[in-house]
């Protein structure tokens, strides 16, 4: 098969290509680098000229309420140039428990691509994962100050990119599933706990305190970005941070 990865060179994206072209298909990276924009809309018809599949992994630069406009105008450029295309299955990233948490802008955007993909006229798959272990340095600068870092105890079960990238991988090269598919980590950790594991593995010596209102995940109720039933992936934190 061929594939047309738009978002092709970043964490997941490069991956991703990676494992197609290593399971004997073709490939191909698009993205800003490459002169494809799913904004404007330049190079997206010739990205996608010839492709079975398109994978969408690009991201909005913001996740503000700016994130909205940014998944409505790329997922409506990607869908009238696969279907120009002929593609005949469309791929996206998204996350567990995205349309659980509609007070994050980011999150009502990602639920409105999610609402865009299974509202056009491409069948689909969609892959939610639960949050990348490589975000967590990212997740402890928001609420650090000093020697101090307040984070909630909101369940969180990481899963590494590279076994992120693998199941998209795996989904894409499917039939449309129509549907999503979960993917998570094989360990649900309260996320205060899961910054001291991490700052005591990084002989980082910040206090991290208990904070219910501290940063993003703060307006996340209960497990909802959690799911033990989804698929796990087999790599653990401890080990990946090793």
């Amino acid at each position: 098969m061929k594939f047309a990865v738009i978002g092709g060179t970043g964490l997941i994206g490069s991956q991703v290509v990676k494992n197609l072209n290593a399971a004997g298909h073709e490939a191909v990276p698009h993205s800003q680098s490459t002169g494809v924009d799913v904004i404007s809309g330049q190079g997206l018809n010739e990205a996608v000229a010839g492709a079975d599949a398109l994978v969408n992994l690009t991201n909005s630069p913001t996740f503000d309420e700016a994130s909205l406009t940014f998944f409505q105008t790329s997922m409506d450029n990607l869908l009238a140039a696969g279907q120009k295309g002929g593609i005949r299955h469309f791929v996206i990233l998204s996350i567990v428990g995205v349309d659980q948490v509609p007070e994050l802008d980011y999150y009502r955007a990602k639920a409105l691509q999610e609402d865009i993909l299974t509202a056009g006229p491409v069948p689909y798959s969609i892959v939610r994962a639960t949050q990348f272990m490589e975000f967590m340095d990212a997740v402890l600068s928001w609420t650090a100050d000093g020697d101090t870092v307040r984070l909630p105890a909101t369940p969180i079960q990481p899963i590494a990119a590279k076994d992120v990238a693998e199941a998209v991988a795996e989904v894409a090269a499917g039939a449309p599933l129509n549907g999503i598919h979960n993917i998570a980590g094989p360990e649900i950790f309260p996320l205060d706990e899961l910054g001291r594991i991490t700052l005591s593995r990084k002989g980082d010596n910040r206090t991290v305190v208990t904070d219910p209102a501290a940063g993003m995940f703060a307006a996340v109720k209960g497990d909802v970005l959690t799911d033990m039933g989804a698929h796990l992936a087999p790599t653990h934190y401890t080990d990946w941070l090793s």
